[in-house]
Protein backbone atom coordinates (compact mmCIF):
# COMPACT_ATOMS: atom_id res chain seq x y z
CA UNK A 1 0.00 0.00 0.00
CA UNK A 2 1.12 3.75 -0.92
CA UNK A 3 1.92 5.68 2.17
CA UNK A 4 4.50 8.44 0.63
CA UNK A 5 4.21 10.41 -2.71
CA UNK A 6 7.74 11.79 -3.95
CA UNK A 7 7.54 13.90 -6.98
CA UNK A 8 9.54 15.54 -9.45
CA UNK A 9 9.16 18.90 -10.53
CA UNK A 10 10.16 19.82 -14.40
CA UNK A 11 7.47 17.92 -16.44
CA UNK A 12 6.04 16.36 -13.36
CA UNK A 13 4.31 19.16 -11.52
CA UNK A 14 5.77 22.10 -13.90
CA UNK A 15 5.81 22.97 -17.25
CA UNK A 16 9.31 22.56 -19.05
CA UNK A 17 8.54 25.51 -20.52
CA UNK A 18 8.35 27.62 -17.81
CA UNK A 19 11.62 26.58 -16.44
CA UNK A 20 13.35 27.07 -19.49
CA UNK A 21 11.81 30.27 -20.74
CA UNK A 22 10.86 31.69 -17.48
CA UNK A 23 13.22 30.85 -14.53
CA UNK A 24 16.50 29.98 -16.39
CA UNK A 25 16.54 33.32 -18.29
CA UNK A 26 15.47 35.50 -15.37
CA UNK A 27 18.69 33.50 -13.21
CA UNK A 28 20.89 34.57 -15.90
CA UNK A 29 19.66 37.74 -16.72
CA UNK A 30 20.01 38.66 -13.06
CA UNK A 31 23.34 37.02 -12.19
CA UNK A 32 26.31 39.69 -12.56
CA UNK A 33 24.15 42.50 -10.48
CA UNK A 34 23.24 39.57 -8.29
CA UNK A 35 26.57 38.86 -7.25
CA UNK A 36 27.98 42.64 -8.01
CA UNK A 37 25.30 43.41 -4.75
CA UNK A 38 25.43 39.89 -2.64
CA UNK A 39 28.73 38.31 -3.29
CA UNK A 40 30.10 39.81 -0.05
CA UNK A 41 27.43 38.18 1.89
CA UNK A 42 28.36 34.52 3.86
CA UNK A 43 25.50 32.43 2.25
CA UNK A 44 26.44 33.82 -1.25
CA UNK A 45 30.13 33.73 -0.33
CA UNK A 46 30.15 30.25 0.41
CA UNK A 47 28.73 29.23 -2.17
CA UNK A 48 30.74 31.04 -4.47
CA UNK A 49 33.61 29.12 -2.21
CA UNK A 50 32.92 25.77 -4.50
CA UNK A 51 32.92 27.49 -7.95
CA UNK A 52 36.48 26.70 -9.46
CA UNK A 53 37.75 29.49 -11.39
CA UNK A 54 36.57 32.99 -12.57
CA UNK A 55 32.94 32.45 -10.72
CA UNK A 56 31.15 34.68 -13.06
CA UNK A 57 32.69 32.62 -15.95
CA UNK A 58 31.96 29.93 -14.48
CA UNK A 59 28.74 29.76 -13.66
CA UNK A 60 27.46 31.21 -16.53
CA UNK A 61 28.75 28.29 -18.42
CA UNK A 62 27.03 26.08 -16.11
CA UNK A 63 23.83 27.67 -16.93
CA UNK A 64 24.10 27.29 -20.20
CA UNK A 65 25.09 23.63 -20.37
CA UNK A 66 22.34 23.53 -17.68
CA UNK A 67 24.61 21.67 -15.21
CA UNK A 68 23.09 19.30 -12.40
CA UNK A 69 25.69 20.78 -9.85
CA UNK A 70 24.52 21.80 -6.24
CA UNK A 71 26.46 25.40 -6.22
CA UNK A 72 24.78 26.47 -9.13
CA UNK A 73 21.47 25.52 -8.15
CA UNK A 74 21.66 26.80 -4.36
CA UNK A 75 22.53 30.62 -6.78
CA UNK A 76 19.31 30.17 -8.68
CA UNK A 77 17.78 29.43 -6.04
CA UNK A 78 19.07 32.66 -4.46
CA UNK A 79 17.94 34.76 -7.48
CA UNK A 80 14.21 33.33 -7.86
CA UNK A 81 13.96 34.19 -4.61
CA UNK A 82 14.87 37.90 -5.04
CA UNK A 83 12.06 37.49 -8.50
CA UNK A 84 9.20 35.84 -6.50
CA UNK A 85 9.61 38.17 -4.10
CA UNK A 86 9.63 41.27 -6.29
CA UNK A 87 6.65 39.61 -8.07
CA UNK A 88 8.56 38.98 -10.83
CA UNK A 89 8.01 35.35 -10.74
CA UNK A 90 5.10 32.86 -9.92
CA UNK A 91 5.78 29.20 -9.49
CA UNK A 92 3.55 27.27 -12.87
CA UNK A 93 1.75 24.22 -12.14
CA UNK A 94 -0.39 22.29 -14.03
CA UNK A 95 -4.23 22.13 -13.56
CA UNK A 96 -4.71 18.94 -11.89
CA UNK A 97 -1.77 19.24 -9.69
CA UNK A 98 -2.75 21.68 -6.74
CA UNK A 99 -6.30 19.45 -6.20
CA UNK A 100 -5.15 16.24 -6.14
CA UNK A 101 -2.00 17.36 -3.82
CA UNK A 102 -4.35 18.48 -1.61
CA UNK A 103 -6.74 15.79 -1.46
CA UNK A 104 -3.73 13.60 -0.98
CA UNK A 105 -2.62 14.79 1.97
CA UNK A 106 -6.41 15.22 3.33
CA UNK A 107 -6.18 11.35 2.98
CA UNK A 108 -3.29 10.64 5.07
CA UNK A 109 -0.78 10.59 1.97
CA UNK A 110 2.82 12.13 3.29
CA UNK A 111 4.10 14.16 0.17
CA UNK A 112 7.54 14.75 -0.57
CA UNK A 113 9.92 16.91 -3.54
CA UNK A 114 13.14 15.18 -5.27
CA UNK A 115 14.26 17.64 -7.94
CA UNK A 116 17.64 18.47 -9.15
CA UNK A 117 16.37 22.80 -8.49
CA UNK A 118 17.72 23.39 -4.80
CA UNK A 119 15.59 22.81 -1.57
CA UNK A 120 15.28 26.62 -1.64
CA UNK A 121 14.13 26.85 -5.49
CA UNK A 122 11.36 24.19 -4.94
CA UNK A 123 10.05 25.95 -1.99
CA UNK A 124 9.65 29.17 -3.50
CA UNK A 125 7.91 27.67 -6.79
CA UNK A 126 5.50 25.99 -4.13
CA UNK A 127 5.09 28.94 -2.12
CA UNK A 128 4.58 31.59 -4.59
CA UNK A 129 2.55 29.03 -7.17
CA UNK A 130 -0.35 30.37 -8.98
CA UNK A 131 -2.85 27.77 -6.82
CA UNK A 132 -1.28 29.83 -3.57
CA UNK A 133 1.27 28.81 -1.22
CA UNK A 134 1.20 24.97 -1.59
CA UNK A 135 4.53 24.35 0.31
CA UNK A 136 3.18 23.24 3.35
CA UNK A 137 1.46 20.41 1.82
CA UNK A 138 5.11 18.71 1.44
CA UNK A 139 7.05 17.15 4.90
CA UNK A 140 10.30 17.08 2.38
CA UNK A 141 12.29 18.99 -0.51
CA UNK A 142 15.00 16.62 -1.15
CA UNK A 143 17.63 18.15 -3.61
CA UNK A 144 21.08 16.87 -5.21
CA UNK A 145 22.80 16.94 -1.99
CA UNK A 146 21.15 13.33 -1.71
CA UNK A 147 22.66 12.30 -5.10
CA UNK A 148 22.12 12.18 -8.37
CA UNK A 149 18.78 11.75 -9.79
CA UNK A 150 19.38 8.43 -11.80
CA UNK A 151 21.40 6.99 -8.86
CA UNK A 152 19.00 3.96 -7.20
CA UNK A 153 21.43 5.37 -3.66
CA UNK A 154 20.21 8.58 -3.90
CA UNK A 155 16.08 7.16 -3.73
CA UNK A 156 17.78 4.92 -0.84
CA UNK A 157 19.23 7.61 0.77
CA UNK A 158 15.47 10.02 0.66
CA UNK A 159 13.41 6.74 1.88
CA UNK A 160 16.01 6.27 4.80
CA UNK A 161 16.29 10.09 5.50
CA UNK A 162 12.11 10.10 5.40
CA UNK A 163 11.95 7.71 7.54
CA UNK A 164 9.33 5.13 4.47
CA UNK A 165 10.13 1.64 3.43
CA UNK A 166 10.61 1.95 -0.07
CA UNK A 167 8.17 -0.10 -1.39
CA UNK A 168 5.19 1.96 0.44
CA UNK A 169 6.65 4.92 -1.91
CA UNK A 170 5.18 6.21 -5.28
CA UNK A 171 7.84 8.29 -7.09
CA UNK A 172 6.08 10.71 -9.73
CA UNK A 173 8.46 11.98 -12.95
CA UNK A 174 8.42 12.38 -16.80
CA UNK A 175 12.16 11.26 -16.86
CA UNK A 176 12.47 6.89 -17.60
CA UNK A 177 15.80 6.80 -16.53
CA UNK A 178 15.32 8.48 -12.97
CA UNK A 179 12.40 6.21 -12.68
CA UNK A 180 14.30 3.26 -13.53
CA UNK A 181 16.55 4.32 -10.38
CA UNK A 182 13.74 4.62 -7.99
CA UNK A 183 12.55 1.00 -9.02
CA UNK A 184 15.70 0.01 -8.26
CA UNK A 185 15.36 1.13 -5.12
CA UNK A 186 12.54 -0.40 -4.42
CA UNK A 187 9.90 2.39 -5.06
CA UNK A 188 6.79 1.88 -6.86
CA UNK A 189 7.25 4.51 -9.62
CA UNK A 190 4.90 6.20 -12.55
CA UNK A 191 5.61 7.78 -15.46
CA UNK A 192 3.86 11.44 -16.41
CA UNK A 193 3.41 11.74 -19.95
CA UNK A 194 2.28 15.39 -20.55
CA UNK A 195 1.89 15.87 -24.34
CA UNK A 196 2.23 19.77 -24.16
CA UNK A 197 6.06 18.60 -22.54
CA UNK A 198 6.25 16.15 -25.37
CA UNK A 199 6.77 13.49 -22.95
CA UNK A 200 7.49 10.07 -24.62
CA UNK A 201 6.58 6.86 -22.83
CA UNK A 202 9.15 4.57 -22.00
CA UNK A 203 7.29 1.55 -21.59
CA UNK A 204 9.09 0.76 -18.62
CA UNK A 205 6.81 1.88 -16.19
CA UNK A 206 2.68 2.74 -15.69
CA UNK A 207 1.86 5.92 -17.26
CA UNK A 208 -0.37 8.74 -15.99
CA UNK A 209 -1.06 11.68 -18.55
CA UNK A 210 -1.98 13.79 -15.13
CA UNK A 211 -2.01 13.65 -11.53
CA UNK A 212 -6.15 12.50 -11.29
CA UNK A 213 -4.93 9.72 -13.34
CA UNK A 214 -2.32 8.40 -10.65
CA UNK A 215 -5.08 7.86 -8.40
CA UNK A 216 -5.62 4.12 -9.88
CA UNK A 217 -1.99 3.57 -8.69
CA UNK A 218 -3.07 4.48 -4.70
CA UNK A 219 -5.82 2.07 -4.94
CA UNK A 220 -4.38 -0.96 -7.15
Amino acid sequence: MITHILSDIEGTTTSIAFVHRALFPYAASALEEFLVRHGHEPEVAAILADVPGDPLETLRGWMAADAKVTPLKALQGLIWAQGYADGALKGHLWPDVAAELRAWQGRGLHLAIYSSGSEQAQRLLFRHSEAGDLEPLFEGFFDTRMGAKREAQSYARIAEAWGAAPARILFLSDVAEELDAARAAGYVTCQLVRPEDGTKASGRHPEAADFKTVNRLLVA
